[in-house]
């Protein structure tokens, strides 16, 4: 739960701009932090993530408002943040039809070549799509 404006308009900025991710695509914590013209907080873009609110919750931006498993780290693997939420977040990609794959460390990636979208602007700031 943010605790200033500041915060509170950070989280509600990083919420906004994961919603425009079309399904099917996959970003990374560190391209949502340049969209939003602070390309030096990746981290705190995973923070808003991680304390996103759950569906039942009722507010505005929440787990089924915000699709926050679009968003995995720059080498395009699913970052593990607790038992079990690495393989919620692949299954979340791969009803969207995006193919996951799992290496010989347990770890989980997509290939950022075919699935992933990095556009110049947000496409609510009039950016073409890429």
């Amino acid at each position: 739960m943010p605790h200033s404006e500041e915060a509170e308009w950070w989280a509600n900025a990083v919420y906004s701009a994961v919603q425009e991710i079309p399904a099917g695509k996959v970003t990374s914590y560190g391209h949502i932090a340049l969209l939003l013209g602070e390309p030096q907080r990746p981290r705190q873009v995973g923070v808003c993530l991680k304390v996103l609110a759950p569906a039942e919750s009722g507010a505005h931006f929440n787990s089924d408002t915000v699709p926050w498993q679009r968003v995995i780290n720059s080498k395009g693997m699913i970052s593990h943040r607790g038992p079990g939420s690495a393989q919620r977040q692949a299954e979340g990609l791969e009803a969207e039809g995006v193919e996951v794959t799992t290496d010989s460390m347990g770890d989980i990636h997509v290939d950022l070549s075919r699935y992933g979208w990095f556009p110049s602007r947000l496409p609510s700031e009039g950016a073409d799509e890429e």
